[in-house]
């Protein structure tokens, strides 16, 4: 498993980690007040497939700056630029979806697809007691950062989606954090060009909990042998 590195652009402090393979490119953003480590074994499974798999983390606070989604998409985009990674896929976990989709709407043309690891609704997920996320995968001084950073962006509903891209969602049937009617009312946006695959059986840690059923679906979408 790829060992965890820091890039600092202008003192953030952005967690991210690379497993590069020769397959296709896919980025890949944490849930809500959770750490890069968790998508790990998902990573490794792609990354056996031949697949260029780089993990990002949110950027740790900053006394005096005050992040929107905008900023926190802009670091996957400066991470991006950083490794000199072209088109790749991009997607995330509930929280990390929704920064995932922010940054396929600020920078069309830079990202081959959208992939939404469940879909948030409006409940707060870091709050939720039906999260079954252990306490090692949790970074809870994230949490209130966040939080501000999706209250200073009302600008982007929680329905938005980049055009022209592809969109997979992969979601737990038994997700209570990110429930399944949140993927569909995304996919009846666009069905021409949005799948859903739905994990009988999975909670919100799916990800984690399910990680062959998680890899499957996107080692079959992107269409990679």
């Amino acid at each position: 498993m790829a060992d965890i590195e820091t890039f600092e652009p202008d003192g953030r402090a952005i967690p991210y980690a690379e497993d590069r393979r020769n397959g296709p490119s896919l980025v890949l953003v944490p849930g809500q007040g959770l750490n890069i480590g968790y998508l790990g074994p998902l990573a490794e499974a792609l990354a056996e497939e031949d697949f260029h798999v780089v993990r990002i983390g949110s950027r740790l606070p900053q006394s005096g700056a005050e992040p929107t989604m905008h900023d926190l998409a802009e670091d996957v985009i400066d991470v991006m630029d950083h490794l000199d990674l072209a088109f790749p896929w991009v997607g995330g976990h509930g929280f990390g979806g929704s920064v995932a989709r922010i940054a396929s709407i600020d920078h069309p043309g830079r990202f081959g697809g959208l992939l939404l690891l469940g879909v948030e609704g409006t409940e707060d997920a870091a709050a939720s007691a039906a999260s079954e996320v252990p306490e090692n995968a949790r970074k809870s001084e994230l949490v209130a950062m966040q939080r501000a950073a999706r209250a200073a962006t009302p600008e982007v509903g929680p329905l938005e989606i980049p055009p022209g891209i592809p969109i997979l969602i992969i979601q737990g049937a038994d997700d209570e954090v990110a429930a399944p009617a949140n993927g569909e009312a995304l996919a009846a946006r666009a069905p021409e060009r949005i799948s859903v695959v739905t994990i009988e059986g999975a909670r919100d840690l799916f990800p984690l909990t399910h990680v062959g059923e998680t890899a499957w679906p996107i080692e079959d979408y992107l269409d990679w042998d």
